[in-house]
């Protein structure tokens, strides 16, 4: 808070200037002045808070340039000093609009009072400002909301911040007849995550100033933007373009934007925002910083499960232990997804998510092929909706590499046999060209070894440890997957279908369809 003495004794402008420790009290003393005049060519400038005045000067008089300074600042806090023969003078001055008066005879104290009444009458009209400033504000966020993100155009008329917006006076009647108005949703990014807000009001303040006619929102970590498209811009991403550059260089970070559909007019921008947020969605799919609702409205997704062979991969680098190979396969993964130009944000989650299951349902079974079903509760895969790719590839590693740390710190509390390493192996991703001599090579032993060692602790021979393994599977997928017999046949390991067909009666005493349409009455009756 600034404070102004003014007085044309050198002897008492320099005394008050020095006698009283004004930074200790929260004022910054300008310089004193020596006359009315010198002070007035400096207040336009320096404008002060406060202004203590001699009221007899040579020249203007004290109350002449209170008079001229209170035109010229309002808010202006003036303090008269006089002597005992000008005291019913200075009252006289007082009810004219000088705030206060003092005695050139008072003590520091008196003048620190006084002074401070002042500042603290400064302080009082600034916070009820700022509490205006603020309902004023928090009113606007509610009809913006109201309007443009619920669509509530019913009860209550269009907000005039929105009008007045959308309205330039540069602008003709004919050209506003076809404004055409649009929703920007954007991102802003670069700054540390506790900055984050404000950057965020960094951003909405400049939108503003550097797109005319635009009227910036925060909402949930994002900028709402309604721009105004003029029929005279072709290219609206361009100009766009050269904006958010600008807006990039000042504050260092950077800027991505999705747009809505544009429209005629007001009543319709809760369409255009809501077409917005669809392409927003595909912020983490696609690497251009601008894009439009068009761009991704025909996309109809992409893949959404995993292959039979992708599991299987998925269950060996698990099995192995293999943080390198697993990197590489989420990786190749996300990489496949994000190349098919039908993807959709709904198909990218769908797919990430069939790929975090079978990495569940391998522990499920490696864990119970070693005699340990005792597993905790899975953390939940719940990625930021705002995650980029990248981002979604490296918490899908990670939630596969938890699985895979799950297993082995198992594996190495207490003994778990060669038999049961082999049978969790064989679990874990069941290959159709099996064999003993493979799985021995896995646990590392000679194959007649391991034979004996299976016929020992299972008491089934390996082969029939297999086959039955097999026959598992195959019912799990008769139950839940509409594949053809055949088509389940061969994922299960059996080329001939008949063979599997006689197979399957003699473990189960039912041919796989009887097994499959009991299976899916028995759940159709609500069992």
């Amino acid at each position: 808070m600034r404070l102004l003495i003014v007085d044309d004794e050198v002897i008492i402008r320099t005394g008050l200037a020095s006698v009283i420790a004004w930074h200790e009290l929260g004022i910054e003393l300008l310089s004193p002045a020596a006359s009315a005049e010198e002070a007035l060519t400096r207040m336009a400038e320096e404008r002060p808070h406060i202004l203590m005045t001699d009221i007899r000067m040579t020249g203007r008089t004290g109350l002449e340039l209170a008079e001229e300074g209170l035109h010229m600042l309002p808010e202006l806090e003036v303090i008269i000093l006089s002597g005992y023969d000008d005291f019913s003078y200075a009252r006289q001055a007082i009810r004219q609009g000088v705030t206060d008066y003092l005695l050139k005879t008072s003590k520091p104290e008196e003048i620190i009072e006084t002074v401070l009444q002042a500042k603290q009458r400064i302080t009082e009209r600034w916070a009820e400002k700022s509490r205006e400033g603020q309902l004023l504000r928090e009113n606007k966020q509610r009809l913006f909301a109201r309007w443009i993100i619920d669509g509530d155009v019913e009860s209550s008329p269009c907000p005039v911040f929105l009008q007045s917006g959308m309205n330039l006076q540069s602008e003709s009647s004919s050209d506003m007849e076809h404004m055409q108005r649009q929703i920007l949703i954007l991102k802003a990014a670069g700054w540390n995550r506790s900055s984050a807000t404000l950057l965020n009001f960094a951003v909405q303040n400049m939108l503003e100033d550097v797109l005319p006619g635009a009227v910036a929102h925060i909402h949930k970590d994002r900028i709402i933007c309604v721009v105004q498209l003029s029929p005279d811009e072709q290219d609206f991403q361009f100009t766009l373009g050269i904006a958010l550059t600008r807006m990039e260089q000042l504050l260092k970070c950077t800027l991505r934007a999705a747009a809505g559909r544009p429209c005629m007019e007001v009543q319709l921008l809760h369409e255009s925002y809501r077409t917005a947020s669809i392409a927003y969605r595909y912020h983490g799919l696609l690497e251009d910083r601008i894009w439009q609702y068009e761009d991704v409205l025909h996309r109809i997704g992409g893949k959404t499960v995993l292959q039979h062979e992708e599991e299987t991969k998925l269950g060996t680098l698990l099995m192995d232990n293999d943080s390198i190979m697993l990197t590489t396969w989420t990786r190749e993964l996300v990489n496949e997804l994000l190349m098919d130009p039908e993807v959709t944000p709904e198909s990218l989650d769908a797919c990430l998510h069939a790929a975090v299951n079978a990495g569940q349902r391998w522990l499920i079974r490696t864990m119970r092929a070693i005699g340990r079903d005792e597993l905790e509760r899975f953390e939940p895969w719940k990625p930021d909706p705002d995650a980029d790719a990248g981002e979604l590839r490296d918490l899908l590693f990670h939630h596969l590499y938890g699985l895979m740390h799950t297993y082995h710190s198992q594996m190495g509390q207490g003994r778990t046999t060669h038999v049961q390493k082999a049978i969790a192996y064989m679990e874990s991703g069941l290959a159709q060209d099996i064999s003993l001599q493979h799985v021995a090579g896995q646990v590392h032993l000679h194959p007649g070894h391991l034979s004996e060692l299976f016929k020992k602790e299972t008491g089934v021979t390996f082969g029939d440890f297999v086959t039955g393994m097999r026959i598992r599977r195959a019912m799990d997928m008769l139950v839940v997957s509409p594949a053809k017999v055949s088509e389940v046949a061969a994922i299960s390991g059996y080329e001939d279908v008949k063979y599997f067909s006689r197979l399957f009666k003699k473990h189960t005493g039912k041919t796989p369809s009887e097994y499959r349409e009991e299976a899916v009455s028995y759940k159709t009756s609500g069992h």
